[in-house]
């Protein structure tokens, strides 16, 4: 009998590079409310997961959201679903505001969430009320991406994600590593309330992070890469 409350089913999934395994058969059952944190040292496969996950890269096994593979919802909808946010996003074009339309007037978002021309406004305007509440003035929006800070860059694009109707599993990538300790922590706390509000859609999130301290703050189940494939669920005082 299936869990009801399993929203992301991770099934002998491995993933390699030649002939160097980067996931190794990795079975995982992800629970509303789950926040994973993956720890472990640079190289050992952390972000390979999360594109994994995102089906932004080639595996084998099984990824299924509420028991359906992505095929099944249709890639690009999927994605609207679970959502990768990269740790470095300078390389985009345009201004972030650009970015936000932009992604708005996709048709798999239309056919996932429904989204109008007015919900575009909205979606842009949470996501400027959210990033200027972490610190980010309005007029950044208008910069382009490669002439903002990494602080600024991070917080305008999870900001736009958490603002865009639909997501359900959040896939990040050291989504505050260029930040201090405070903005940090206020990224942290909004990410866990919207978790733990039942009138949110966010189920889950997978979160990388180097910094014992926080996986302590946000996590609350851990991932540990032991490198050559290997994944073991374990405590917080795994290597981060």
């Amino acid at each position: 009998m299936s869990d009801v409350n399993e929203v992301l089913s991770i099934r002998n999934v491995s993933c390699q590079r030649g002939e160097h395994a980067i996931v190794k058969n990795l079975n995982l059952s992800v629970h509303a409310g789950d926040v994973v944190v993956l720890q472990g040292r640079s190289g050992t496969g952390k972000t390979t997961l999360l594109k994994c996950l995102a089906h932004l890269t080639s595996y084998e096994g099984d990824i299924l959201l509420f028991g359906k593979k992505p095929q099944e919802y249709s890639v690009p909808q999927y994605r609207t679903r679970v959502l990768y946010v990269p740790q470095r996003v300078s390389l985009l074009p345009g201004t972030p505001r650009a970015f936000v339309e932009t992604v708005c007037k996709f048709g798999a978002r239309q056919k996932s969430v429904g989204q109008s021309a007015l919900d575009r406004t909205a979606s842009l305007t949470n996501a400027q009320n959210l990033a200027e509440s972490w610190g980010i003035d309005h007029e950044l929006w208008d910069r382009v991406w490669n002439s903002l800070s990494g602080g600024e860059a991070q917080r305008l694009a999870l900001a736009a994600a958490v603002a865009l109707p639909g997501c359900e599993i959040l896939l990040l990538d050291e989504p505050t590593s260029a930040l201090d300790q405070e903005s940090s922590v206020l990224v942290e706390t909004h990410l866990l309330e919207l978790i733990r509000s039942p009138e949110s859609g966010l189920k889950a999130i997978f979160w990388i992070t180097h910094s014992e301290d926080q996986a302590r703050r946000v996590g609350t189940r851990f991932l540990t890469f032991k490198g050559d494939g290997l994944i073991v669920e374990d405590d917080i005082h795994g290597e981060v």
